[in-house]
């Protein structure tokens, strides 16, 4: 597998959290570059953290060098959707331009293999309702229009540079690690399923779910829920991939069906043993009816064999984690 030292800018995150615990299981060395603006330093377990900015080129140069980096896996970036529409710049900055620092001083330091954090905003609104990698990528938010600039940079120096790279573009990331060692702890998130849980714990006074007329089974939106102990398994497979000498690609990430909003509403209810508060609001721009990935291209290229697919094991590894004290 050669070098197995790898850098996870952002590994203080939700994602990346999940992922440092799998490649450290797998015997890699893992050093995590983190700002801690929205990460925690108590998620970084047996592993060095630096707590530095992933567009200051200097420090990259620094550590990619001296550590002697042979991979790196990218999560850092913001990613609230409504957050990109009201600020775009912040989005391009943070998602785009630091990715730019990022890859130009992997170049420089000779790092061999890239993993990057993408996202199925790329696809913008299906008109199907399901992607595939042949969908045309049409981002309608900033957000997904950042990480889709990105993904074509990857691919502009990798044709030019002896570096190959794994694009995993993410559904609907939720759960927990099942041991209850870490999870989703921002303050402000977003996700349908640990807002429904903070709801049914009292964490929130309720849960507005946003567009009940669309043209799906009960009129709400329908996504793809993957648990994010699959997603990271998904990243270390997906390394070891190009470690062992495959070619760039692009991958999503998803189970292939999905689930309505009512429909983890109920989830949550079941588990929780109680009706939680709802609030029935209007659509907000941007949400498809439906966004449901073709998961097979993940399978194919990796043998992934995603071990929690199932609504209710995803949703009790997430409200258990909200039942723990925060970090």
């Amino acid at each position: 597998m050669g070098n197995k030292t790898v850098l996870l800018t952002g590994g203080a995150g939700y994602i990346g959290s999940h992922v440092a615990l799998d490649l450290l299981q797998e015997g890699y060395e893992v050093i995590v570059l983190d700002d801690l603006s929205r990460g925690f330093a108590a998620a970084v377990a047996g592993c060095e953290l630096i707590r530095g900015d992933t567009g200051n080129k200097e420090l990259l140069g620094l550590l990619l060098s001296k550590r002697r980096v042979g991979a790196v896996i990218h999560f850092a970036g913001s990613t609230i959707v409504p957050e990109s529409v009201a600020n775009p710049l912040k989005y391009y900055e943070n998602n785009t331009v630091k990715s730019r620092a990022l890859l130009e001083v992997c170049v420089q330091t000779g790092v061999k293999h890239f993993v990057f954090s993408s996202t199925a905003a790329v696809y913008g609104i299906p008109a199907s309702g399901q992607a595939t990698l042949q969908t045309p990528t049409e981002p309608v938010n900033p957000y997904g229009m950042s990480k889709l600039m990105t993904e074509i940079m990857l691919r502009d120096v990798a044709a030019v540079a002896p570096l190959n790279y794994a694009t995993l573009r993410y559904f609907n990331v939720a759960g927990a690690d099942p041991q209850g060692r870490i999870g989703q702890s921002t303050a402000d998130c977003t996700l349908l399923i640990k807002v429904a849980c903070e709801t049914a714990l009292g964490k929130r006074q309720q849960l507005h779910i946003y567009g009940t007329d669309y043209p799906t089974p009960d009129g709400t939106g329908i996504r793809d829920y993957i648990h994010v102990s699959d997603l990271a398994a998904a990243h270390v497979l997906a390394l070891q991939r190009l470690q062992s000498g495959g070619e760039s690609i692009t991958l999503n990430c998803g189970y292939g069906h999905g689930y309505s909003v009512w429909e983890v509403v109920r989830a949550v209810e079941q588990v929780h043993g109680s009706p939680i508060p709802v609030v029935e609001s209007e659509r907000r721009p941007g949400d498809p009816p439906a966004l449901v990935a073709d998961g097979s291209s993940a399978r194919e290229a990796l043998g992934w064999q995603p071990r929690y697919d199932d609504l209710e094991f995803i949703v009790r590894t997430s409200y258990d984690w909200e039942r723990k004290p925060r970090y």
